[in-house]
């Protein structure tokens, strides 16, 4: 499903214009969901971390018992080669794919073949949005799954139909987005990003236990707000600790750092420590280059 302007896809060891088909319907991707995919983000002629996705999205074929077939460099390389196919103006999502094609025979067809493996770039324009744009949060019944039963060490399709249920749930109940405990119970992330709350002038966010991944967008904002002196608490967090903070945010990819200015009935400023986390990701990605 196309939601850009305009798309461009890598498949086949060159570049096409249009969101071409890659996928056969015998593939094991597309009957047994193996398929493990990275989104990074090129704005104003920057890919912030676009290294860090490119490798993440390797360690996620792994996890599904793929055989990645690009290495991290060379898929840096062919996405920057693909971005000279957008203006300079145009902010574009970066997403590097694979899934199954052939499954293991010897262990039952459910297994994927560690012999074949598709891959793809979509390249999607996308704007980012808008410095002020924020969301707020409701409860859901469904919870992140733990190693266990789920491959949450991976961003892997099969995990986004959770997802999905939640963040239908919460607009069902008026808002936007939906605030996801653990199996325990405590906080783990939103349905689509990372959270973070602020209080007395510190930072706490759910501490990486291994029910949802500790994002790359993430640990850039750790590292500049403790080079900026702030103090960062990756810890458990109860949903009364929510309720209780000063500021709300998350932290993802897709748009960087999103305000949250309510959490069913609890409201928030769009503070001063968020606006800061944006400013000083900003800076440090067009230092970064």
């Amino acid at each position: 499903m196309a939601f850009g302007s305009k798309i461009r896809t890598w498949f086949n060891d060159s570049w096409h214009e249009g969101d071409i088909p890659v996928m056969n319907a015998a593939d094991h991707g597309a009957w047994l969901g193996t398929t493990v995919f990275d989104g990074a983000r090129w704005f104003e002629g920057i890919a912030p971390d676009l290294d860090a996705h490119c490798a993440r999205v390797n360690r996620s074929a792994a996890a599904l018992m793929l055989t990645p077939t690009v290495t991290t460099g060379d898929m840096v390389e062919i996405v920057r080669e693909g971005l000279k196919g957008f203006g300079t103006d145009q902010a574009v999502y970066i997403r590097p794919m694979y899934w199954g094609i052939d499954a293991d025979m010897r262990a039952g067809a459910i297994p994927p073949s560690g012999e074949t493996t598709g891959f793809a770039i979509s390249l999607e324009a996308i704007g980012m949005a808008d410095a002020k744009a924020s969301t707020t949060l409701a409860t859901t019944r469904f919870r992140r799954p733990v190693l266990e039963s789920s491959v949450v060490n991976a961003k892997a399709g099969c995990l986004y139909p959770n997802n999905a249920r939640m963040l239908v749930e919460a607009r069902a109940k008026g808002y936007k987005n939906a605030l996801v405990a653990d199996a325990l119970g405590n906080v783990a992330e939103s349905a689509t990003a990372n959270v973070f709350i602020v209080r007395d002038g510190e930072v706490f966010t759910p501490i990486a236990n291994g029910t949802f991944l500790s994002g790359i967008t993430r640990a850039r904002h750790i590292a500049n707000l403790t080079a900026d002196g702030v103090k960062v608490h990756e810890c458990v967090l109860s949903f009364d600790d929510v309720r209780a903070a000063d500021e709300v945010f998350l932290s993802g990819n897709m748009s960087k750092v999103t305000p949250v200015t309510e959490f069913e009935g609890t409201m928030y400023q769009h503070g001063p420590m968020t606006r800061r986390v944006r400013e000083m990701y900003w800076d440090w990605a067009h230092s970064a280059g």
